[in-house]
C-alpha cells in the first residue's frame, strides 16, 4: 500500500471510530413514550416506553416549580418576594418575558410566568435567586428528583432547554406531577391558570387540554425540536384522578388529542372508586371536621360568585383565620361582602394545613384585591371555584 493510502486509510479508520463514540454518547432523539397512573395509588394504568429516557423540554418547569414551592412552605420566601434579574437570565432564547437585568419580579409572578408562558428568562431568575446559579441549582433539582424516586431523570437546567445530559421519562414525570399534588395541594390552583398579565401584556396557556378535556386542570407542557410536544396533565372525573404523560407528539394537536385518548381510556379502566391508604389531595377545598355538607350547601346557596382569593396557608388554624380577617380590614372596599373560610386539608404525611381564604368574590373583584394586597407585602392567590364541585366550604 502506498504512503498516501496508508495516510488514508489511518485517517479513516480514526473517524469512523471518532464517529462510534460521538454518537455512543449522544442521546437518542425524539422517541414517544406515554404513561397514565391512577394518582391516588400510583398504579400504572397505561405505559409505553415509560422508562426510556428522553428530552423533558419545558416539562423540566415543574421541577423549578417544586423547589420554589418548598421554599414558600418552609417560608424561606413569600409570594411577594423579589427576585432579581441577572444579565445570563435576561439574555436567555424564548420562550421568555423580555426581562431586564437588574429588575425584579415577584415570586407570584414567576410562577404564573413559568407555567402559562413557560418563560426561560424567568426559569434562569429562580435557579440564581434559589441556587445561586444553574449549575448548582440544577444539581438541587436532580438531587430533588432522585429523592422523590425519579430514578432515570437528571437536569442540567432549570428551563429545560436543549442540553444533552438533560433527560427524564414519562414515568418519571407522571411522578413529578403526583409529588407536586401531594406536597403542595396549596399552590396546584396556580396550574389551573389559562392566562396571565404582565407588562400590560396577556399571556395565553399553552396547555390547551385544560379548556377541552372535561376535568383537567393543569400541569404542563413542553417542546423543543429534539424532544418533539411533551405534555403533563392531570384530570379528575366522578371523583376520581389520573395523571398522563406523553414524549415525542408530532404537534401539539395530535399529542393532545392522543391524550385524550389516554385519559378516557384510563377513565375507563377506573370505573368504581376504592380506598387508598393515602388519596393524593385535589387541591379543592375539603369539607372541614366541624361542617355537614348540608350546612356547607347553605353556606353557598344562592351565592352566584363563583371566585375567591387564597392569602396562605399555616399549621394552625388561629393564624390562617387572623390573615384573612386582616386581609378584610385592609380592603373593606373590595372584601367586606366576601365570607372568611379556613379551609383544612389533611396532607399524606399526616399534617393538616389550614387555607385562609375569602370567598364569595366575582372574578375582577378577586384579581384587584391580589393586586392591592400584594403591594401590602400579603401572600394572594386568585380561585376559581367551580359551582356545585367546590361548595363544601369549612366556615368559621
Amino acid at each position: 500500500m502506498s504512503r498516501p493510502a496508508r495516510r488514508f486509510s489511518s485517517w479513516a479508520i480514526a473517524f469512523l471510530l471518532g464517529s462510534a463514540f460521538f454518537f455512543a454518547t449522544v442521546p437518542a432523539l425524539a422517541k414517544y413514550a406515554s404513561f397514565v397512573m391512577d394518582a391516588d395509588s400510583g398504579r400504572a394504568l397505561h405505559s409505553t416506553n415509560a422508562d426510556t429516557r428522553n428530552y423533558p423540554a419545558s416539562l423540566t418547569k415543574m421541577m423549578t416549580l417544586y423547589i420554589l414551592f418548598e421554599h414558600l412552605e418552609s417560608g424561606k420566601l413569600r409570594l411577594t418576594d423579589g427576585l432579581k434579574v441577572s444579565h445570563r437570565a435576561a439574555r436567555q432564547p424564548a420562550s421568555k418575558l423580555g426581562l431586564k437585568p437588574g429588575s425584579h419580579i415577584s415570586v407570584n409572578t414567576a410562577i404564573r410566568a413559568l407555567i402559562v408562558k413557560s418563560a426561560n428568562d424567568v426559569a434562569s431568575v429562580v435557579a440564581d435567586n434559589l441556587g445561586g446559579g444553574e449549575k448548582p441549582f440544577a444539581k438541587i433539582m436532580t438531587r430533588t428528583a432522585h429523592r422523590l424516586g425519579m430514578t432515570r431523570t437528571n437536569f442540567r437546567n432549570s428551563s429545560g432547554l436543549p442540553h444533552r445530559a438533560q433527560l427524564s421519562t414519562a414515568r418519571d414525570m407522571a411522578t413529578l406531577a403526583r409529588a407536586l399534588m401531594r406536597d403542595f395541594p396549596q399552590f396546584y390552583d396556580y396550574f389551573r391558570l389559562t392566562k396571565f398579565t404582565f407588562g400590560g401584556r396577556t399571556y395565553r396557556t399553552h396547555n390547551k387540554l385544560i379548556k377541552t378535556y372535561p376535568g383537567a386542570d393543569g400541569l404542563k407542557t413542553g417542546y423543543i425540536s429534539a424532544s418533539g410536544f411533551n405534555v403533563a396533565v392531570s384530570a379528575s372525573r366522578n371523583g376520581r384522578r389520573l395523571i398522563g404523560v406523553v414524549f415525542g407528539g408530532r404537534s401539539a394537536k395530535s399529542r393532545d388529542r392522543h391524550m385524550t385518548k389516554l385519559l378516557d381510556n384510563g377513565f375507563a379502566k377506573v370505573t368504581r372508586r376504592t380506598a387508598t391508604a393515602s388519596p393524593v389531595p385535589e387541591a379543592k377545598p375539603s369539607l372541614g371536621p366541624s361542617a355537614s355538607s348540608r350546612d356547607a350547601a347553605r353556606a353557598t346557596r344562592g351565592r352566584p360568585s363563583q371566585w375567591g382569593i387564597q392569602v396562605g396557608a399555616f399549621a394552625a388554624r388561629r393564624p390562617a383565620r387572623q390573615i384573612a380577617d386582616r386581609a378584610v380590614s385592609k380592603l373593606p372596599d373590595l372584601l367586606a361582602n366576601g365570607r372568611v373560610a379556613v379551609v383544612p386539608l389533611r396532607k399524606s404525611n399526616g399534617r393538616t394545613l389550614y387555607r385562609a381564604r375569602i370567598l364569595g368574590l366575582d372574578k375582577a373583584t378577586a384579581y384587584a384585591a391580589c393586586r392591592k394586597l400584594e403591594r401590602r407585602r400579603f401572600d394572594c392567590m386568585e380561585l376559581r371555584v367551580k359551582s356545585g364541585l367546590q361548595i363544601a366550604e369549612a366556615v368559621y
